[in-house]
């Protein structure tokens, strides 16, 4: 008699999984939105939030990239413990949350990676969005609304996106660039 496979695969195909540099600017918990200024070539205080709204997770970006708004792409990265502004992490890419923001009658994309911090031990074994609690991720997406509204933007959150397309969001980011 042959053995049956009953496992269950999490993943129908192997994911490679992109390795990634971010700069940390917002550690997890924080009120005070730091942000890095590449004229000064420091950190700075963009702003305050208010009362009760923190960020969930460490907030950054990723070098040498250019989103639609101009800013380098933004990415919240999972990790155990909150890092510290400048603190330069190795991440596993996951995945993105995709969204638009409208702003003085002007609608852009304003999409979010997802990665995981490569120390981590909490989330180590995480490699798609998929296996991020889903009450996590609506609460994540319900932040960067709320987030973006305090300031009078419009954000529609277009969907969760796996590690595939948040690497081709990461590929188009880098080439407008380097075309910039």
């Amino acid at each position: 008699m042959k053995e049956r496979k009953t496992a269950k695969h999490r993943h129908p195909t192997p994911i490679e999984l992109a390795s990634i540099d971010v700069i940390i600017e917002t550690p997890k918990g924080s009120r005070n939105k730091i942000k890095y200024d590449p004229g000064m070539k420091a950190f700075k205080l963009s702003k305050v939030m208010p009362e009760g709204m923190i960020f969930p997770y460490d907030f950054g970006f990723v070098p040498s990239t250019s989103a639609e708004d101009g800013d380098p792409l933004d990415i919240l990265v999972l990790t155990d413990e909150p890092l510290f502004p400048g603190c330069h992490v190795q991440c596993l890419l996951i995945g993105a949350i995709e969204a638009k923001q409208k702003e003085k009658g002007k609608t852009h994309r304003n999409d979010r990676l997802i990665a995981v911090a490569q120390q981590s031990l909490l989330y180590s074994s995480v490699k798609t969005i998929e296996e991020i609690n889903p009450t996590a991720l609506s609460q994540i997406e319900a932040f960067f609304v709320n987030y973006q509204r305090v300031r009078n933007i419009d954000v529609t959150i277009l969907g969760r996106r796996g590690p595939r397309r948040a690497l081709e969001l990461l590929r188009k980011a880098m080439v407008r660039k380097h075309a910039a």
